[in-house]
Order: structure tokens, then sequence, then C-alpha cells
């Protein structure tokens, strides 16, 4: 084997001993699915794999790079219509019954107008914070970003979404 391809196969593999089992379980947090999470996660390596120059070059993060792949396969594969189409044997549960489906339907009235006043990146980093109970560091490893930067924008979203809240109420 060339000297050339052995960076190479070194970050396939540590791409898939470091970082498959993680990218396993936040998809399958985001889809509920476990087959499905190994599926896009798969997809996901083998972006990895077509841009391992790019990766091998790269001077940020690989993990953050990968879970931003993971994230787009999966919306990507949310919005396709196959999704949204009756599945042949599958149970329906009426999700507006009970309590829990109008509480969440009245905290999303009352915290998304605020939250769509904060830019993309502070907005990004309160979901993961706070929607997904993330720590700093996953938060930080997810958007590719330093620990110090996710702090500073929670407590520079923080502080505007009290004055965006403070002033709502006053007027």
């Amino acid at each position: 084997m060339p000297d050339t391809e052995t960076p190479r196969t070194d970050l396939l593999g540590s791409i898939m001993r470091e970082h498959r089992d993680g990218l396993v379980s936040y998809a399958e947090k985001m889809l509920g699915d476990h087959g499905l999470a190994e599926d896009i996660v798969q997809e996901a390596i083998i972006r990895a794999w077509r841009n391992i120059d790019r990766l091998i070059e790269m001077e940020g993060s690989v993990k953050g790079w990968l879970f931003t792949v993971t994230r787009h396969l999966i919306v990507d594969w949310v919005r396709k219509p196959h999704t949204r189409k009756e599945v042949v044997g599958g149970t329906y549960s009426d999700p507006t019954s009970g309590t829990e489906h109008i509480e969440a339907v009245h905290h999303a009235m009352v915290a998304k107008p605020p939250l769509c006043r904060l830019s993309p990146e502070h907005r990004a980093v309160l979901i993961h914070l706070y929607l997904c109970d993330r720590t700093i560091k996953e938060t930080a490893d997810i958007l590719g970003i330093p620990a110090g930067t996710v702090k500073s924008r929670q407590h520079n979203a923080i502080r505007k979404l009290r004055t965006v809240l403070h002033t709502e109420a006053v007027a």
C-alpha cells in the first residue's frame, strides 16, 4: 500500500472507532429508530470517505464535521415525501390527546417567537444546551466551535432573551 493511503486509512479507522457510536446515538435520539440511525451514520461515514482528503487537511474538528453531516442527512431524510405517507400496518396514536401535547404546544408558542429573534448561532447553542440537554463540551463538538464560544453565545443569548421578554411584558 502506498504511503499516501496510510493517512486516509488511519483517519477512516479512527472515525469508525471514535465517532461511530456517538453518531448512532445522536441520530437515534433525533429519529427514534436505531436501524435508521445506523443507516444515516453509514451514509455519513461514506461521505467522510469521499471527502477524506479534505478531512485530513482540515484544521477544524472532524467530529464536528461528522455530526453536521449526520444532522443534514437526518433533516434530508425527514423532509422526504415517504416520511409523510401512511405506513401499511402502522399504528396511529392521537398526539392531541392528553395534557402533554397541550403543554408542548403552549411552550412552543411561548418560546418560539423570542428564539426566532436570536441569531442562528445563538439559537443553535440554546437548542443544543437546553432542548437537547447536551453539555457545553458536547455542544462545542457538534457545532465545531470552542467550548468558550459556546459559553459566550449562551450568555449573550440568554441576555438577549431576557431583554426581549422584558420588553414584551412591559408592552
